[in-house]
């Protein structure tokens, strides 16, 4: 009989409870408590829905990250939180954004400087996906000390709810290669410390009864060198004494020459990811000894389209035949990267819906397999048929094929995506045309989303506001950004984008080929979740998206507005993207439609152009040895968007919370005329390619954390740009906060500006540089 099983799934709720239950719990308006208790709510409600599972995921919930839950539990907390009282909750917040509920920070006393806050973990993204993890932070001195608490709670919880339950870990070489060794420590060398600290947990979890344990252990998709390779032997062989048994998972890539290691580790089972790692299953087959279960991720945790079920019958059938009870199936992943239920959608577009899938619904494309696995095709015809019948419907679909925009991408060439002159030439041109100091001040694009902001949008969609109040409403909240940006002193402006929901909904709703739903909700990280819009067909743009904006923005100042793009990487990455052609063909037809933008803009007289690459890095192949394919369709994919211009115009772009110094060279060829990035959190560190590298172009490194409430200090700034100034020539320094900041309020979000054009004050008198005339 074949097994199925669930990784993990999303924990934010259906409508987003645990988000809205954090910032209350955040803001003080809400208990610990109640917090624990909605925590609660939640995983009750889902492991119900996975009910139906032979084995059901414990551990999977958090409150803000996996990662964070297991430093936790394996007692690796930063020195700066070990020394605050109260509740274990709070120091786990602290780590994740540098502070908890204002009612414990007020009332804290452990440490003088509490109320503002300590520095949160350095936050990056989880594989190739725009999850963010808290990065675990060693040194020469960790130690490890087991904390069970949190998993023993969920355990019992689920136990009253009849559960079967699998518990879930971030395996030890995993945890080990996700994190950083804050002094230049070898991470292997800890991996002696960490190991007891597994067996004593796996020991604790045995004496609970529980018989199998789920040990994530991703890092098995990406090239590993023979220290690493040996660390998984050392790792697994020390472990193999545990009463319990181990389900190594891989996930979202292909084990290729880690197959053999991954097949002989000395656990009960091996899961992977079979739709990016389908070719392996025929050689672990060869590999796997004969006690082995092998579990195959046979539906996309990463993707909503629904699954061909015949399809994965006719493959799988076979293997079950072979396997027996070894066999399992489950999706690729966890759920967590997709929304939880897609009959929560009522305004869907039919058609398009009858095509989806979501966490509850890949639920039910598992049972469905399952039966037929266990009983064959007849019991569950009618469920395969109407599956067929969706799919062919989204083959033929006329929305889906556009023949114009198809034509348009053929018809594209090298010389779309190159500028006219170098950046040599264009530099000063730009500089007179501008008239910007040394050292400029600007900000990423977003400001503070105010609950006004936020009500005008929901009116509008209401139909309880026209677009002309609406309309007026956010020209008045342009206004006032624009003026307070003139109060502060910034060198650079933009107009906030009030109008905007999110940097990439906002202008997938105005391309053809996008749908959008109402309740398409996954974590980003923490609190914030998004809502990725669904590309379904061929992308034209039939207007212009943003030029009015901008426009009038620039009617209220004379100093340079930039004009605020998504570019098309980040737009396909950070979208549920369709899976019926090359990722580069809809990546091509997106980098023509923000051209059209670009140079819309620059013909309504904007001088300086914004194009966020934000998710350049995180959709770099996990394997070195495929990158080069996907940086040059992503990187030509930018340059085609934003190389139309005169040398004159300014393109900028940003990127933020990945690491890429591996990819600086093809960073550099973007040929961007200013990039800035996230520095903040990993204090510069991700300047340190630029030692080794000389980047041509002009850099703004973010020296403000807006993904923490705390508020940097001149101090802080100065600090942090000293170090810039050491790896970058200060006349190709700018100076920006990290990010966008739409989630912070204005009372932080104006001192923190304000220290900031201090600090690049301070920076030009020190360094003798002229003020702007």
């Amino acid at each position: 009989m074949t097994t199925i099983h669930n990784l993990g799934f999303p924990r934010i709720g259906a409508k987003r409870e645990l988000k809205f239950a954090l910032e209350s719990y955040w803001r003080g308006e809400t208990s610990r408590d109640a917090l624990k208790a909605l925590g609660a709510e939640l995983r009750q409600r889902h492991w119900t829905a996975q009910q139906e599972l032979d084995w059901v995921p414990v551990g999977d919930f958090a409150f803000y990250d996996q990662v964070l839950d297991m430093s936790f539990t394996l007692g690796n907390l930063p020195e700066r939180v070990q020394g605050f009282n109260g509740d274990a909750l709070d120091n786990y917040f602290r780590v994740a954004r540098g502070r908890s509920a204002i009612r414990t920070e007020s009332h804290s006393t452990a440490h003088t400087h509490c109320c503002a806050g300590v520095a949160a973990g350095e936050m990056t993204k989880w594989f190739d996906t725009n999850y963010h993890y808290i990065v675990p932070e060693f040194s020469s001195t960790t130690e490890f000390k087991l904390d069970a608490s949190r998993l023993l709670e969920q355990l019992a919880e689920a136990r009253t709810q009849g559960i079967q339950a699998k518990p879930v870990l971030i395996g030890p070489v995993t945890y080990l290669a996700l994190g950083k060794a804050k002094d230049g420590t070898s991470k292997l060398e800890l991996l002696q410390r960490l190991l007891p600290i597994y067996a004593q947990l796996l020991d604790v979890l045995a004496t609970q009864g529980v018989e199998w344990v789920q040990m994530d252990e991703p890092i098995l998709v990406t090239e590993l060198d023979a220290d690493w390779q040996h660390a998984f032997n050392t790792a697994y062989h020390h472990l193999k004494s545990s009463k319990i048994k181990l389900l190594l998972a891989t996930y979202f890539g292909q084990l290729a020459e880690n197959k053999y290691l991954a097949a002989n580790l000395p656990v009960a089972g091996l899961h992977i990811d079979a739709i990016n790692g389908q070719d392996d299953v025929q050689q672990l087959l060869g590999l796997l000894p004969a006690h082995k279960v092998l579990s195959l991720g046979v539906i996309n945790g990463r993707n909503i389209w629904k699954t061909d079920l015949t399809a994965v019958l006719d493959w799988v059938e076979p293997l079950a035949e072979r396997l027996g009870e070894r066999l399992w199936i489950a999706p690729s992943c966890s759920l967590l990267h997709v929304p939880v239920d897609l009959n929560s959608e009522q305004k869907l577009d039919a058609d398009i819906k009858s095509w989806l899938a979501y966490a509850q619904q890949k639920l039910d494309e598992l049972r469905v397999l399952g039966k037929a696995l266990r009983h064959g095709r007849d019991c569950v015809k009618a469920e395969l048929a109407d599956n067929a019948a969706a799919l062919a419907a989204r083959r033929a679909s006329p929305c889906v094929h556009n023949p114009a925009v198809q034509a348009a991408v053929k018809q594209i060439s090298a010389g779309l995506g190159r500028r006219q002159s170098s950046y040599e030439a264009r530099a000063p041109k730009q500089a007179r045309r501008l008239k910007l100091p040394a050292f400029p001040t600007t900000t990423i694009g977003s400001f503070p989303q105010t609950a006004e902001i936020r009500q005008a949008r929901s009116e509008l969609k209401a139909g309880l506001l026209d677009f002309a109040c609406y309309q007026g409403a956010m020209r008045a909240e342009i206004e006032r950004c624009v003026q307070e940006q003139e109060a502060l002193g910034l060198d650079v402006l933009v107009h906030g984008e009030a109008e905007r929901n999110d940097m990439v909904e906002y202008f997938g709703e105005q391309l053809d080929g996008y749908a959008f739903s109402q309740f398409g909700w996954v974590q980003s990280y923490g609190s914030r979740c998004v809502k990725p819009p669904i590309l379904f067909g061929d992308i034209s743009r039939p207007k212009a998206m943003t030029t009015e904006w901008i426009q009038y923005a620039q009617s209220l100042t004379p100093k340079p507005m930039k004009g605020m793009l998504t570019g098309p990487v980040t737009i396909l990455n950070w979208s549920f993207v369709r899976d019926d052609q090359p990722r580069s063909t809809s990546c091509y037809q997106l980098a023509l439609a923000i051209r059209a933008e670009v140079l819309d803009l620059e013909k309504a007289g904007v001088r300086v152009i914004q194009i966020d690459e934000a998710a350049l890095r995180e959709g770099l192949p996990l394997r070195k040895a495929q990158w080069k394919e996907y940086l040059h369709w992503a990187v030509e994919s930018f340059r085609i968007s934003a190389n139309g211009v005169a040398d004159e115009t300014q393109i900028h772009t940003h990127m933020c919370y990945s690491e890429f110094n591996d990819i600086i060279a093809s960073i550099a060829a973007m040929d961007a005329d200013v990039i800035t990035i996230e520095t903040s959190r990993s204090d510069m560190e991700l300047l340190d390619a630029f030692e080794h590298f000389d980047y041509p172009n002009e850099i703004g490194p973010g020296v403000y954390d807006i993904h923490s409430p705390n508020i940097p200090t001149k101090a802080d700034i100065l600090q942090l740009m000293q170090k810039a100034t050491e790896r970058i020539p200060a006349e190709r320094l700018w100076i920006n906060p990290d990010c966008g900041l739409k989630t912070r309020q204005w009372a932080e979000v104006i001192p923190a500006l304000q220290h900031m054009v201090e600090a690049a004050k301070t920076l030009r008198q020190s360094m003798k540089l002229a003020e702007p005339v």
